[in-house]
């Protein structure tokens, strides 16, 4: 096995897929920011959930928002549902653990606020759990998912923003979302901070 060429040719293919889905995901980018920022400015917050890599981009979102990201300005209401696990270990033992992301979407989202709800495949049934919740609750959702936008595609409402990463590897579409993130925290900045 060659590491080398196996190695430029991850690089290759990420390079490839993030310019392949920078014109199929730069509107639904710029909605989600628009969304988020109306949240922030209407005193909302945002919530945000996902399952292994995607629990690890929840978080990263959320430290992004509330410490900063590129520029010093104040923190900004977000939170990750994925970190608290007292309260995941509780609800995954108490009740199951498809209901980890929603009983704290109960609990702690309002009309107004947004949940980003992240999963590669689309599927998973903890966040799409989380989006139910949402709805019930007033919440607009930010689905960021892969492939073919699974059950969370097929359930978003009007309101909400689905970006949908082109691409069937878990890895690629992984990479993409982080790019997604990172977006999306640049453009709620210069949108709150009036940064050309």
């Amino acid at each position: 096995m060659d590491l080398i060429s196996r190695i430029s040719e991850n690089f290759s293919e990420s390079a490839h897929l993030k310019l392949q889905s920078m014109d199929a995901l730069a509107a639904p980018i710029a909605s989600g920011v628009q969304l988020m920022v109306r949240c922030l400015q209407q005193d909302g917050k945002i919530l945000a959930c996902g399952n292994g890599g995607s629990a690890a981009d929840a978080q990263h979102f959320s430290a992004e928002l509330l410490n900063r990201f590129e520029v010093e300005r104040p923190g900004l209401a977000a939170m990750s549902l994925t970190t608290d696990t007292s309260t995941l270990t509780s609800i995954a033992n108490d009740y199951d653990y498809r209901q980890v992301f929603s009983k704290q979407v109960r609990a702690l989202g309002h009309a107004g606020d947004v949940l980003l709800a992240i999963s590669t495949s689309g599927n998973s049934p903890n966040v799409v759990a989380a989006i139910e919740a949402a709805h019930e609750c007033g919440l607009q959702v930010v689905a960021l998912t892969g492939r073919n936008g699974g059950k969370m595609g097929e359930m978003l409402k009007e309101e909400d923003v689905h970006i949908c990463v082109p691409a069937t590897s878990t890895a690629r579409i992984q990479e993409v979302h982080l790019l997604t993130l990172h977006c999306l925290c640049d453009g709620i900045d210069c949108l709150l901070l009036g940064i050309e």
